[in-house]
């Protein structure tokens, strides 16, 4: 059982595992143990301080006293296309108007954790604050090689769209639409 809790960006607790995160997705990009001064720049160019408010939401999952996941949403307001499945028939790109879009990001489960359905409920959890919060559109960026965390988004409804942004290291990109649920 994980327990799941908002966590502020820069505390112990979220740069631990932030910092674990970076350091794997940077060695599978450059296909190499990164070094620490890599690790300090891709904090700095990869800045999350801004999930916390009005602006986003950083989450982590313990396992006793262990951090062992992190995840994020960034609300980047509202939106046209993008979406999972698109007013013209397609899985999204369309030029329907959506709601609040919450951008996913610093989704990560130690990989002595994986297997262990902590990122699955990371995700559905940050997926409930989000529409609690009112997005009616998640969206995120990621790469093939990430087959893990591409295996998990499409397991939990996500679909692949047409780019939204030009990130450099992405070569997928996801969206999921949020049913409103009725009280």
């Amino acid at each position: 059982m994980f327990t799941i809790a908002v966590t502020a960006p820069g505390s112990a607790a979220a740069e631990t595992v932030v910092r674990t995160y970076l350091g794997e997705v940077a060695s599978r990009w450059y296909g190499r143990p990164v070094t620490a001064a890599e690790v300090e720049r891709a904090l700095r160019d990869e800045p999350y301080d801004d999930l916390v408010g009005e602006t986003g939401v950083f989450l982590t999952a313990r396992d006793a006293d262990e951090v062992v996941a992190c995840a994020g949403a960034r609300f980047v307001g509202g939106g046209a296309g993008g979406g999972a499945g698109g007013g013209d028939g397609t899985d999204g790109g369309g030029a329907d108007a959506v709601g609040l879009v919450a951008e996913v990001t610093k989704v990560f489960t130690v990989p002595a954790h994986r297997g262990r359905g902590a990122g699955s409920a990371l995700l559905r959890a940050l997926e409930q604050t989000c529409r609690d919060r009112g997005a009616a559109l998640l969206r995120l960026d990621t790469r093939a090689e990430l087959a893990e965390a591409c295996a998990l988004y499409e397991r939990l409804g996500y679909v692949r769209v047409e780019p939204f942004n030009d990130e450099p290291f992405s070569d997928r990109w996801y969206a999921k639409t949020l049913e409103s649920v009725e009280p």
